[in-house]
């Protein structure tokens, strides 16, 4: 780092490439910390969540015998207001009291998750739930109380139901090893930060390339401390926290 003006700082990317490689084994020390304890708290503590997934073909024949290009156009658009019908009052209503769910309405809508993939008839109904059995009947009892609905409100002939739900044997949700990897990121990156703005923030002089950095003159010459002096020296500080301990006590 080094001073331009009183306001103007420059910055050594270099030298501080080397702090950080300096302090390295604190930022691996934190980073391996963090990603532990992401880890942990993944596995023990985030409920795990459960996605069961129910497919459903929208069609509307005319003739009951042939298929039209009509009845596909028509069908695609059927599935937008299918999105709408699966999460309606009244479908959510009769599933909650079919399965003897304990959730409000709002609850239940937040599990609910529907999509149709483009330029298809079919419909994907996702249910995530903490309980993987539980996921799977809600799912299908979405599927095959919103397809009765459906054929009801808008006079189809009927609603095919392509897949039931599956029964999910791994939660879809927290990813274990996801949150660890940012887990152990984000603590890399935080000690590196606190690394780095330790070393900015400390504007002592230490050596004679400091003195030239900082304060722009030159060092005419050193005078080392000879080491009678030094253990001298060190010796006067000692006897001198005895004897503050010594009046302390």
């Amino acid at each position: 780092m080094e001073q331009l003006n009183n306001d103007v700082v420059e910055i050594d990317v270099k030298e501080l490439l080397l702090v950080i490689l300096h302090k390295w084994w604190i930022i691996l020390l934190i980073g391996i910390v963090g990603a532990t304890a992401t880890g942990i708290i993944s596995k023990y503590i985030i409920q795990s969540v459960y996605t069961s997934t129910a497919k459903v073909y929208v069609i509307n024949r005319q003739d009951a015998t042939t298929m039209t290009l009509s009845d596909l156009q028509t069908g695609t658009q059927l599935t937008k207001d299918y999105m709408i019908l699966v999460k309606s009052r009244s479908v959510m209503e009769q599933v909650i009291g079919k399965l003897g769910l304990e959730m409000t309405q709002e609850e239940f809508e937040k599990k609910i998750e529907v999509n149709t993939p483009e330029d298809t008839r079919i419909l994907e109904i996702m249910v995530k739930y903490p309980d993987a059995l539980m996921a799977k009947q809600i799912v299908d009892a979405l599927a095959e109380i919103s397809s009765e609905r459906m054929v009801s409100v808008m006079e189809m002939e009927k609603v095919n139901i392509v897949e039931e739900g599956n029964l999910p044997i791994e939660p879809s949700s927290p990813n274990i090893i996801r949150n660890t990897l940012l887990g152990g990121l984000v603590g890399f990156a935080l000690a590196s930060f606190i690394c780095v703005m330790i070393y900015l923030m400390n504007d002592t002089i230490k050596t004679t390339e400091d003195i030239e950095k900082h304060l722009g003159i030159t060092t005419l010459g050193i005078i080392p401390l000879e080491e009678g002096v030094n253990k001298k020296f060190r010796k006067v500080k000692q006897s001198r926290r005895n004897r503050k301990a010594v009046l302390a006590s």
